[in-house]
């Protein structure tokens, strides 16, 4: 099921506004309609259609949204109104509540931004909730984890293409020495060298250490475990290539019995503005299917219209 789609340049945000407002008239929300304008435009747009809607009914967008829409739908749309710093702050607080904690969640998005990404992020976070994320962060994670997540969100990481050689190769026999080679684990020089090297870098460390020793992802895997194991291997496949992981992670997120709505909305809501095409390539390849048709028969609804109208067409 696909709704008659609006092309953006033919409707000014204040069309889009009085369109908005016509569907949350009379008994019951026409979900269809929202869904024809608001998946259909894309940030700055957004920004303007919630101001229009704001000076024209004096009432805020979200708010109207949340008391309109509910379930799944629901999650999904609030979320899409935010900006990407703005998203990121608000699912790492709620993957933070002591009441659901999401650790899987919060270290998939901490772990998966680049620095300046993380920079933006904290600052909302903080203006937002009135707490420093350093401190949700140590308050609710422990261990090893705690430590690659504060040293993670506080270094500020290199985000140029250039490496040094010299270092991965140095890296690569530290991590060796750190893991492999030894009879437990040093988590500490895993910690230093994933949260202080960048993308680039990590890279070459990887390549470096698999001349070497063999996989460094399989060194992660047998030496680590838990969040920190997944902290860690979401910062080296990110640095290698975030869509291949992202579409790895929609994968989980529909195998098997049931579907992890939570994860499949995240994803899908934050990257369909960053790179959800290559995504898409990257699931078709690896798993013979369409990203759009596992959604598909993953969902219904509203919600599956709201979540494929996102994708965009089949390519």
């Amino acid at each position: 099921m696909s709704t008659l789609t609006i092309p953006p340049s033919l409707t000014s945000p204040r069309d889009d506004a009085i369109l908005l407002y016509r569907a949350f008239k009379g008994f019951g929300c026409d979900s269809a309609a929202v869904i024809n304008v608001l998946a259909h435009r894309d940030q700055t747009q957004r920004v303007l259609i919630q101001q229009e809607y704001k000076s024209m009914y004096s009432e805020d967008l979200s708010k109207r949204l949340a008391s309109e829409l509910s379930g799944k739908l629901e999650i999904a749309v609030l979320l899409w109104m935010h900006d990407p710093a703005g998203r990121d702050a608000l699912i790492v607080k709620q993957a933070l509540n002591p009441d659901i904690l999401d650790l899987q969640g919060a270290t998939e998005v901490i772990c998966s931004r680049t620095p300046s990404q993380i920079q933006h992020f904290k600052q909302i976070y903080y203006s937002k909730f009135g707490v420093y994320l350093e401190n949700d962060i140590e308050n609710y994670t422990s261990g090893d984890h705690k430590m690659l997540l504060l040293a993670y969100v506080s270094t500020q990481r290199y985000e140029g293409p250039e490496i040094d050689r010299e270092m991965a190769v140095n890296d690569a026999k530290h991590l060796y020495k750190a893991g492999e080679k030894k009879l437990g684990t040093d988590e500490k020089t895993f910690i230093h060298i994933f949260s202080q090297r960048s993308r680039s870098n990590l890279v070459a460390v990887a390549s470096a250490y698999r001349d070497m020793y063999g996989s460094l992802k399989k060194a992660i895997k047998s030496e680590t475990s838990g969040y920190f194991e997944h902290g860690l291997l979401t910062i080296l496949r990110c640095a290698e290539n975030p869509p291949k992981y992202f579409a790895k992670v929609l994968y989980k997120a529909m195998k098997g019995f049931g579907t992890n709505d939570t994860t499949l909305i995240r994803v899908i809501v934050t990257r369909t503005e960053i790179d959800m095409q290559y995504i898409k390539a990257e699931y078709l390849k690896k798993y013979k299917k369409p990203l759009n048709d596992a959604v598909h028969s993953e969902t219904s609804g509203h919600y599956r219209t709201f979540l494929l109208s996102l994708l965009g067409p089949n390519n």
